[in-house]
Order: C-alpha cells, then sequence, then structure tokens
C-alpha cells in the first residue's frame, strides 16, 4: 500500500528533513552551525540529551473533514536540550501499527517553524494537510490518530517519538437536516418532523447516512430567546429522522446531534411553523 511505504519513507527521513531549516529562519535560535547537526547526523548521532516534551495538535482542538476539500491544521513539537532545539518536524498517522496503516496527514513542508521558548527549549510547528480523496485510505480512518514527532538540538542529538497519541481527533464532518410540516398548521393538530442525518465518507467521497444515533428534538416559541428539548429519537437505517408533535404555538424547530469520538457535534438550520 502507497501509505505504508510512505511511512517507512518519512521515518527514515523526517529528521533530515527538519536539519534543513536555513540558518535565518533559526536566526531566533541557538547560533551554532546546523552544518555539525548533520555531519553528526549522517554518522548515526545518537538521542542523546533530547527529549520530546510536548506534542500538540491544531491546538488540541479535534478537526472535522469533509468530502472533498483540504483541511490544513498544525503540529506543534517541543522539544529540550542542553544545547538548545534548532528544529523539528511532525506528521500523522492513522492504524495499530506503521505496518497497518489506513491514514496519513503530512506538512506541504517538513521544516517546522521554531520559536524559542528558552535557551533549553523550542515549540516547532508545522502546517499538515488533510486531503479526504488521497489520505484517507478507508472510512476506519476517524477517530484516534497518532504523531511521529522528530527534534534536532544545536549539538547535533536527535529527539524522536514514534506513536504519540494525538490531542485531537480527526473526525467526519456531519450535516443535519430539519423540516417540520404542514404549514401552516391548526392548533392542537399534527406537525410532522422530518429530517436527516449524514457523515462524510471519504472511500465515496460522498455524504452518508449515520445510522441508530440519538439526535434531539428542539423547539422554540415565537419571541423565546431558547430551546428546550421536545424529545429524543434515533436515526434510521439510512439516517432519516422522523416524529410527530401536537401544533401548540408558532414557533421553530430544530435537530440537534451530540456527536460521537469519530463525529463532530452538529445543530440544524431550524424550520419555522406557523400554528393558526
Amino acid at each position: 500500500m502507497r501509505i505504508r511505504a510512505t511511512v517507512a519513507a518519512l521515518t527514515g527521513t523526517l529528521a533530515l528533513s527538519a536539519l534543513a531549516v536555513p540558518a535565518a529562519q533559526a536566526a531566533d535560535g541557538p547560533s551554532a552551525p546546523l552544518a555539525a547537526s548533520v555531519a553528526k547526523m549522517a554518522k548515526g548521532a545518537e538521542a542523546g540529551d533530547a527529549k520530546i516534551t510536548k506534542v500538540t495538535v491544531n491546538g488540541g482542538k479535534d478537526v472535522a473533514i469533509g468530502t472533498t476539500e483540504k483541511k490544513k491544521f498544525t503540529v506543534a513539537v517541543t522539544a529540550t536540550d542542553p544545547s538548545g532545539i534548532v528544529a523539528g518536524s511532525a506528521f500523522l498517522w492513522h492504524g495499530p501499527d506503521e505496518s497497518h496503516v489506513d491514514g496519513l496527514i503530512t506538512p506541504d513542508d517538513f521544516e517546522g517553524k521554531c520559536k524559542v521558548v528558552n535557551a533549553t527549549t523550542s515549540t516547532c510547528t508545522v502546517t499538515v494537510v488533510a486531503d479526504p480523496k488521497i489520505d484517507f485510505a478507508n472510512t476506519a480512518a476517524g477517530g484516534g490518530w497518532k504523531v511521529y514527532a522528530n527534534a534536532i538540538a544545536d549539538d547535533g542529538d536527535e529527539a524522536e517519538a514514534q506513536g504519540i497519541k494525538a490531542d485531537a481527533r480527526i473526525q467526519r464532518y456531519a450535516k443535519l437536516t430539519t423540516n417540520a410540516s404542514p404549514e401552516p398548521v391548526k392548533k392542537g393538530k399534527t406537525i410532522t418532523v422530518t429530517g436527516a442525518l449524514t457523515r462524510a465518507n471519504w472511500e465515496t467521497s460522498k455524504y452518508a447516512g449515520y445510522t441508530a444515533q440519538s439526535v434531539k428534538l428542539e423547539y422554540k416559541k415565537k419571541g423565546a430567546s431558547s430551546y428546550s428539548t421536545v424529545k429524543t429519537i434515533k436515526s434510521d437505517s439510512k439516517g432519516n429522522l422522523k416524529t410527530t408533535v401536537k401544533a401548540s404555538a408558532d414557533g421553530y424547530f430544530r435537530y440537534v446531534f451530540a456527536g460521537t469520538s469519530t463525529t463532530p457535534s452538529v445543530t440544524s438550520t431550524s424550520d419555522f411553523i406557523d400554528v393558526r
């Protein structure tokens, strides 16, 4: 599989890619020549005192990805070494191990931008690009992802972390609709409220029904400031929603889905019902 080969190649070359940071870019960090670090790495540098202390994906916030549009977000690698940190980079992968990968999210540019925290510590940030048409081999790629991170010290020491659990989830973007009918309706008559809960299917590049999920029907009377829950129902085998209520007064209906580990929360656009 292309993704497996890419993971193997990236884990073998990421350190050298990070070391390609121009000296001007590292001007805010330690001033020792990067050439010495490159030479040491070429001979097989040991980790030494360098350590990765923190990895943050998208500021710790979940990332919802649809079916076609690319999504950019950051991965920040904080590392420390007595000599200081001059370079760092990272990418995300999904699967039980590096030999069984079903998702991969990499930077366009592996040269992370490093910001000095203090004399020994820097945080290096890369912007990764998730392309649902390319990076996700199958729909199992939602949920928990892992990070491969790398950092290079001013003295050539290398810190590497291959399986850090990402602190943000990669989720399938979801859509939710609401339609209340008939309209207008006489007070006391039955209103049927339909809708559909769908989410991104990365294999087909289309949205598919999210089945057997609990969804709340909420109502707000015209002139009121907030919604209240009317009832909770479940989506059917195609993600469709349908329930009935009695007409009481002019107001707005909407469906609300709380979300799951693989799918973010979503609230539909409200639908006004005219009661006469």
